[in-house]
C-alpha cells in the first residue's frame, strides 16, 4: 500500500459489509438464501434489512451444518464484537484442537457468505437477530449449556450483596456496582486467579459445579442452603436468579470447561461407512432387473385399472379396501402398493377421470409411455420419483386433524422429500464403486448436515430420517440401486461424476467423508465441499441426466421375445419379456398363473371366450398360436378353442329390457328350468325367445355364470363385438412438487438481481451537490421546470450523471440516477443506472434534478 492510500474502514453495519462485496459474493448470498431475492431488494440497505429479519435468519440457521451452527452458537456467547482468536478459543479450548482450528475458517466463511456474520477477523459480529435466537436465556437455553454472564446474572442484585461477593472472592471493594461486577468478571475470566480461587473450594462444593458445568446451568436451592452451596454463593461462583434458583455464571463455566463453548465440537462430518461391497457388474445387473420389474409392476397396475379403477373417496384418494385389493393384485405389501400407485401418479400416468362418480384411471400419457423403449419408460418413472414431493411412506398415518392419509389423496406432500432423496443418493455416489452404505451411517451424516433447532426439531429430524430410510428402500424397488449400492444408471440420473476408486490412501477419513466436487454441489467460501444439499438441477439438466441414465440402462434390460412355449397342460411359458403386441393378445387369450423369470399363462374356457368377445375368431386364434409358439400347438388347446368357439354366440342377447333368442327351444327350456336363472326373472315370449327386465349386461353375466356362452347382438340382429375399450381420463398433467420455500434462482436471475441492487444502491447512496432548492435529507430533489430542463440539456453536452425525482403513472414517487442522452419534445431519453437500461421520461413527471458529486461513480 502506498503512503497516499488509506486502509479500508471497517464496516459499521451489515449493509456496509454487503456493499464491500463483489458481485460473485452477492450472488452466492442470494443463491444460499433465495428468500432474500423475492422480491428483488431495491438496494443493499434493504437487502441487509431483509437478511436480518427473524423468519429469514431462522431459515438460514436451520440450513447450517452442525459445526457451522456450533460456530454461530459460540459467537452468540462471545463478546460483541469478538476477535477471531476469541472465537477459536471458544471452539478449540485452552489446549487447542487441530481439527477444530482447521475447520473453523470454513465454518466462519459459510456464516459470512450467508450474511449471518459480518466484520473483519478483529471485529466479528453475529447479526442481532441470530444473537437473540442463539444467546442463552432462562426461557431458551443454549445448546452450549452456558448460562448468563456475571453482568447479566447480577443485573437485579443489590449493591450491598455485590460488594459482599467481591469481598468474599478476595477482591477489594469498590465504590459502585458497575466496577464491582467488572472486577468479578475479570477474576472469573483470568485462568490463573480463577484456579487459585477454586483451589480453596472443598471437593463437595466442586462436585456441585461439575453437575452444572455442561448444562443446564440452573439449579434449585432451599431458603437455607447447605454449607457446600453457601461457599459457592458467597464467592459468586453461583448467583441467585430468582427465589430458590441459582445459576452458574458463564465465565465460571468456561473456566471449568477449559474455555470450550461446546462439550463435543464436531468439525468433521461423520463418514458414510460401506456395509458391503459388490462388483459393479453385479450391482448394475441387479438394479436393471429391478428396473424391469418396476416397469412390469406399473403396467400391471394400470392394466388392472384399464377400464376404470377404484372410485375416488369423497375426501380424495384411494380407500383402504381398494389399496388392499391393489396390493393383493400386485402381490406386494400395502406400503409397497402405495409406492407404485403414487409413482404412477407422480409420472402423470394415473389420475382421476373427473366424471360424476370419479374413478381413477390411466391418462392418455400412459398410452404414449407404453410405446416408448423400456429404458426411456424407466427414466420417466425415476425422474418423477426423484423430484416428487408426494411421499407414499406417510400413507396410513394421521394428519394434523387426525384424519387418515390415503394413497392418491391430499396431505402427502413433504417439501423436504426431493432434497433428502437427492442428498442420500449423493452420499451413495461418494462411496467407492459397488459399495452399499450402512443405513445408520447415512442417517448420522444427515443429522450432522442439518441439525435443526426449535420446537419442530424432533418432528423434523424424525421426518428426515424416515425420508432417508424410504429413499434407500424406494431406490432399490425402482432399480436406482442394486444390492444397496448406487448403479451406473442411478449415478447418471443424479448427474454425479464417475465413482471414486475402490481403494483410499492410508490416513484418509474414510469413504463418504466428502461430497464429490462437481457442478451440482455448492462449495463454501473456503473452497471445500459444503454440507448443504446438492443444488437442484434445472429442467434441462434433469432431462439430460435422465437420457444419459436411459442410455446406460438400455443394454442391461432383456430383449423382448416374439414367442412362447405351448405345453400340453393348457399353459404357455414366456421365457422372458414379450413384445407388446404378443403380450397384449396373450393377456386377453390366457390368464397369468405365475410370474418370475418366466411367466406362465393358462388357457381356460373363460379366457378363450374373452378373446372371442374381443372380436377374434377361432381361426385367428389358431393362426396366432401357431405363429408365436416354438412348440407345436397341443391338441387339448386346439380342442378347447374349437369347443368354446362352437358354443360362442349360439345364444343371442338383446334389449327388451333384454331378451334371449335361440333356435334350439330345448336349450331355452333348460335355462328356464335352471334354479340359477331365477334372479334373471326370465319369461318366454315365443318358442325361441325369452325376455327379462334385467339389462343386457346383467343377462350376459348371469348366463355366463351358469356355464353358457351367449353373444350380444345389435337392434338389427348382428353380433356385437365386445372389444375391451380402455377407459382414459381427459388429458392430465403430473402433480407439481410443493417447493420447500422459494426456488433457488438461476444464474440469469442472479445476475439481473445483482445489477438491479447495485443500481438501486447507487441511486440511494451517491453523494449529491447541495442546491438552494433541494429539500431536506431523504426527500426527492425539487427544482422548477426551467431549472430541470436547463440542467438536463447541460448534462447531455457534458455527459454528467444526474439524480432525479420521478412520479410514475400510478402516482408512486421514486428516485433514479440517469445519464441524459437526448432532450426533445418534452421527454428526456437517458441511461438509467437504477434500472440498468435506456429509458424515456416525460419532463413534467420529474419533480427535480440534482447533480452528483464528481467522484460519485
Amino acid at each position: 500500500m502506498s503512503s497516499d492510500e488509506k486502509p479500508a474502514a471497517a464496516p459499521r453495519s451489515l449493509a456496509e459489509a454487503l456493499r464491500a462485496r463483489d458481485d460473485a459474493s452477492l450472488s452466492a448470498l442470494l443463491r444460499s438464501r433465495p428468500d432474500l431475492i423475492t422480491p428483488v431488494p431495491t438496494d443493499l440497505t434493504q437487502l441487509a434489512t431483509r437478511a436480518g429479519t427473524r423468519a429469514s435468519v431462522v431459515r438460514a440457521l436451520e440450513r447450517l451444518d452442525r459445526f457451522a451452527l456450533q460456530t454461530a452458537e459460540a459467537l452468540a456467547v462471545a463478546a460483541d464484537p469478538a476477535a477471531y482468536g476469541e472465537l477459536l478459543a471458544l471452539m478449540a479450548g485452552d489446549e487447542g484442537e487441530p481439527a477444530v482450528a482447521a475447520a473453523l475458517p470454513r465454518a466462519l466463511g459459510t456464516l459470512r457468505e450467508q450474511a449471518l456474520v459480518w466484520g473483519g477477523d478483529d471485529r466479528l459480529r453475529l447479526v442481532r437477530t441470530a444473537r437473540e435466537l442463539l444467546a442463552p436465556s432462562a426461557q431458551h437455553p443454549s445448546p452450549t449449556g452456558l448460562g448468563p454472564t456475571v453482568q447479566e446474572a447480577t443485573a437485579g442484585m443489590s449493591p450491598g450483596r455485590i460488594q459482599e461477593i467481591v469481598t468474599a472472592a478476595g477482591l477489594p471493594s469498590t465504590h459502585d456496582s458497575v466496577s464491582a461486577v467488572a472486577s468479578l468478571t475479570a477474576l472469573f475470566s483470568d485462568r490463573e486467579r480463577m484456579a487459585a480461587l477454586l483451589a480453596d473450594v472443598p471437593d463437595d462444593s466442586l462436585n456441585v459445579l461439575d453437575r452444572l458445568v455442561w448444562g443446564p446451568p440452573y439449579g434449585q436451592v432451599t431458603a437455607d442452603p447447605a454449607p457446600r452451596l453457601r461457599r459457592l454463593l458467597d464467592r459468586g461462583l453461583l448467583l441467585p436468579t430468582a427465589p430458590g434458583t441459582v445459576v452458574l455464571p458463564r465465565e465460571v463455566a468456561l473456566h471449568l470447561r477449559a474455555g470450550r463453548a461446546h462439550r463435543a465440537p464436531e468439525p468433521v462430518p461423520p463418514a458414510v461407512e460401506p456395509a458391503a461391497t459388490h462388483r459393479a457388474q453385479v450391482v448394475d445387473a441387479t438394479a436393471a432387473g429391478q428396473a424391469y420389474t418396476a416397469l412390469a409392476t406399473v403396467e400391471e397396475l394400470l392394466k388392472d385399472w384399464d377400464e376404470g379403477g377404484p372410485t375416488v373417496l369423497r375426501a380424495g384418494g384411494l380407500s383402504v379396501r381398494d389399496l388392499k385389493r391393489t396390493a393383493v393384485a400386485l402381490d406386494v405389501s400395502e406400503p409397497v402398493a402405495a409406492f407404485w400407485v403414487e409413482l404412477a401418479y407422480a409420472a402423470g400416468l394415473l389420475a382421476c377421470d373427473g366424471d360424476v362418480e370419479e374413478r381413477f384411471a390411466a391418462t392418455p400419457a400412459y398410452d404414449e409411455w407404453r410405446e416408448r423403449a423400456a429404458a426411456d419408460r424407466w427414466a420417466r418413472l425415476a425422474r418423477a420419483w426423484l423430484s416428487a414431493t408426494r411421499t407414499p411412506g406417510v400413507v396410513g398415518g394421521r394428519d394434523a386433524k387426525d384424519r387418515t392419509l390415503s394413497a392418491l389423496g391430499p396431505g402427502l406432500d413433504r417439501s423436504a422429500a426431493p432434497e433428502v432423496r437427492r442428498r442420500v443418493l449423493s452420499l451413495l455416489a461418494g462411496l467407492p464403486e459397488g459399495a452399499a452404505p450402512a443405513a445408520e451411517s447415512v442417517l448420522a451424516r444427515l443429522r450432522w448436515e442439518r441439525p435443526l433447532r426449535g420446537p419442530q426439531r424432533d418432528h423434523d429430524h424424525g421426518l428426515r430420517e424416515r425420508l432417508a430410510r424410504w429413499t434407500l428402500s424406494e431406490a432399490e424397488l425402482l432399480g436406482v440401486t442394486g444390492r444397496g449400492a448406487l448403479s451406473a444408471h442411478g449415478r447418471a440420473l443424479l448427474g454425479a461424476p464417475p465413482a471414486p476408486a475402490p481403494a483410499r490412501p492410508a490416513g484418509s477419513t474414510g469413504p463418504g467423508d466428502k461430497l464429490p466436487v462437481h457442478h451440482h454441489h455448492r462449495a463454501d467460501a473456503a473452497g471445500e465441499p459444503g454440507a448443504a444439499s446438492p443444488t437442484p438441477m434445472s429442467a434441462a439438466e434433469q432431462e439430460a441426466a435422465a437420457a444419459a441414465a436411459a442410455r446406460l440402462l438400455a443394454p442391461l434390460l432383456p430383449e423382448p421375445l416374439d414367442h412362447v412355449l405351448l405345453q400340453a397342460d393348457l399353459t404357455a411359458v414366456a421365457p422372458g419379456p414379450l413384445q407388446r403386441p404378443l403380450a397384449d393378445v396373450l393377456g386377453v387369450l390366457a390368464d397369468v398363473e405365475s410370474k418370475g423369470g418366466a411367466t406362465v399363462y393358462r388357457f381356460t374356457p373363460a379366457s378363450v371366450r374373452r378373446a372371442l368377445d374381443a372380436g377374434r375368431t377361432a381361426a385367428d386364434l389358431h393362426a396366432f398360436l401357431a405363429q408365436h409358439s416354438r412348440t407345436p400347438v397341443p391338441q387339448p388347446l386346439a380342442y378347447l378353442i374349437d369347443d368354446v368357439a362352437r358354443r360362442h354366440g349360439h345364444l343371442r342377447v338383446g334389449a327388451a329390457s333384454a331378451y334371449v333368442r335361440c333356435d334350439d327351444d330345448a336349450l331355452l327350456n333348460e335355462i328356464l328350468a335352471d334354479k340359477r336363472s331365477a334372479g334373471l326373472r326370465l319369461r318366454r315370449l315365443a318358442p325361441t325367445v325369452l325376455a327379462t327386465p334385467a339389462d343386457p349386461a346383467t343377462l350376459l353375466e348371469g348366463l355366463r355364470a351358469m356355464g353358457y356362452a351367449p353373444a350380444a347382438e345389435s337392434a338389427e340382429g348382428d353380433v356385437l363385438i365386445a372389444r375391451a375399450d380402455s377407459h382414459r381420463t381427459p388429458p392430465r398433467t403430473a402433480p407439481e412438487p410443493v417447493p420447500d420455500g422459494p426456488p433457488v434462482p438461476d444464474t440469469t436471475l442472479l445476475s439481473a438481481a445483482v445489477r438491479a441492487i447495485r443500481a438501486g444502491d447507487l441511486a440511494s447512496t451517491a453523494p449529491r451537490r447541495p442546491t438552494a432548492s433541494a429539500a431536506a435529507d431523504g426527500d426527492l430533489p425539487r427544482t422548477s421546470s426551467a431549472e430541470t430542463l436547463a440542467t438536463m440539456q447541460a448534462a447531455v453536452l457534458t455527459g454528467e450523471v444526474l439524480w432525479i425525482g420521478y412520479v410514475n403513472a400510478e402516482g408512486t414517487a421514486g428516485q433514479h440516477v440517469i445519464a441524459p442522452i437526448r432532450v426533445e419534445g418534452g421527454f428526456v431519453t437517458a441511461y438509467d443506472h437504477t434500472a440498468d437500461e435506456v429509458r424515456t421520461y416525460p419532463l413534467h413527471r420529474i419533480t427535480g434534478v440534482a447533480e452528483l458529486e464528481p467522484d460519485a461513480g
